[in-house]
């Protein structure tokens, strides 16, 4: 009896390596950075004034960029399931770290295309696939769990890179601030990915992550869904537009936020200090949705989160103090966070690990999709109306529509407990 008490609390105590997994997962979506709006908008000013590029321009450069680049969506999640994390991670670093060091020597509107196309192709595409599909693959007992430090991690790592960057775009220009940035990409992330990361769980480290009471597993996914049955689903499309609409408010405002500001009156330190508030805030929503989502519902976090940012847009119009554009950064961190969580955990949850690179490139392409279109609708009515309220109004009724849908669905097992 001793003996056999012994072997149970050694295997109570075994580390489980799908946690070094997650860290490079979260590390590698911290490396989709100069890919994804908010870090585009780190440089966008400088550049735009460097190149002689109008803002409508740009933001129809951005628009075509991402629309084409999220053609990687498809085919890469694919590539993971046969290949393994390994391998498709290492070489996307290494092509992202390359193209991001290219683009920091632009000269024309053309090759800006180009490289703008392939940084949102490489790095918000498929590196994002990538990266969320591996916590996914690890994990099914305590997803959850195991999405909410993803988050938190990865929080963290933005929180570092988004001020470090734009201090070095402020100091030393954009174009030594993106160069930079590729080559951390190249020494840093490829070499982490090659060194740490497994192809799969091994039989018996999977075993030991299932090996819990039935009515555990019972609250993750009961069964494996193909891309098919998962597209099927209505609650696929109310998850992944709700989220989306996420990322057509964040991009838009990312790239423009500077700009956003400005109208209202304020400077463009006010812009860093907000972006530095909406990280901790959505570090806090991240913490606050993972345990809610655990105890409770991923319904109830998304609904929460769309009607939380449908109140951020209607106040922003609005903000005239300090005080007031952090509120509503607050606001927007918090949504952020929840959502983060709810798109983060949803596909494992609900339709599982064997096909999960193949649903969540499609649900991807969704949110690039979306967020294409939201610095092209902000700044078509900014030029169409003097100001970007009408696009905020607009949006924010959008959200509750969203809030309303989520709130009747029908989700699958293993989503919510019973």
């Amino acid at each position: 009896m001793t003996h056999a008490t012994a072997e149970t609390r050694q295997a109570a105590w075994t580390f489980y390596y799908g946690w070094v997994v997650l860290g490079v997962a979260a590390l590698a979506m911290v490396g989709t950075l100069p890919g994804r709006t908010q870090g585009l908008g780190l440089i966008t000013e400088p550049l735009l004034r460097d190149l002689g590029v109008d803002r409508v321009r740009f933001a129809t450069i951005n628009l075509v960029a991402t629309l084409a680049g999220s053609i990687f969506c498809f085919g890469i999640g694919g590539l993971v399931d046969r290949l393994g994390s390994r391998t498709v991670l290492t070489w996307l670093a290494v092509a992202l770290g390359a193209v991001v060091m290219a683009m920091s020597r632009v000269e024309r509107s053309v090759m800006l295309l180009v490289l703008i196309t392939l940084t949102r192709g490489l790095g918000q595409s498929a590196l994002s696939i990538v990266s969320l599909a591996m916590p996914g693959k690890w994990f099914r007992r305590r997803l959850t769990w195991a999405m909410g430090i993803y988050t938190f991690v990865m929080s963290v790592g933005f929180m570092i890179a988004f001020p470090v960057v734009g201090a070095l775009v402020l100091s030393r220009g954009w174009r030594v601030a993106w160069a930079a940035v590729g080559l951390s990409l190249l020494v840093g992330l490829a070499p982490v990915a090659w060194l740490l990361v497994r192809r799969e769980p091994e039989t018996n480290e999977s075993n030991a992550e299932m090996d819990a009471p039935m009515a555990d597993r019972l609250g993750s996914s009961a069964s494996d869904s193909t891309l098919i049955a998962a597209l099927r689903s209505p609650a696929f499309w109310v998850v992944g537009i709700g989220s989306s609409l996420y990322g057509l408010v964040a991009s838009g405002i990312g790239l423009f936020n500077e700009s956003i500001l400005a109208e209202r009156g304020f400077a463009p330190e006010v812009y860093h200090r907000a972006l530095a508030v909406i990280a901790v805030a959505g570090l806090a929503g991240n913490f606050v949705a993972g345990a809610w989502a655990d105890r409770g519902s991923l319904r109830r976090v998304l609904v929460t989160a769309l009607l939380l940012m449908s109140a951020a847009l209607l106040a922003l119009p609005h903000v005239t103090t300090i005080g007031h554009v952090m509120a509503q950064a607050i606001a927007m961190g918090l949504s952020g966070g929840f959502v983060m969580v709810v798109f983060f955990s949803f596909w494992g949850k609900a339709y599982g690990p064997t096909h999960l690179g193949r649903i969540q490139g499609v649900a991807q392409a969704l949110t690039v999709f979306a967020s294409a279109l939201g610095p092209l609708l902000l700044a078509w009515c900014a030029e169409a109306t003097g100001s970007y309220a009408a696009a905020f109004y607009m949006v924010a009724a959008t959200l509750a529509a969203m809030a309303l849908s989520a709130l009747v669905v029908r989700m699958p097992l293993g989503v919510e407990r019973v």
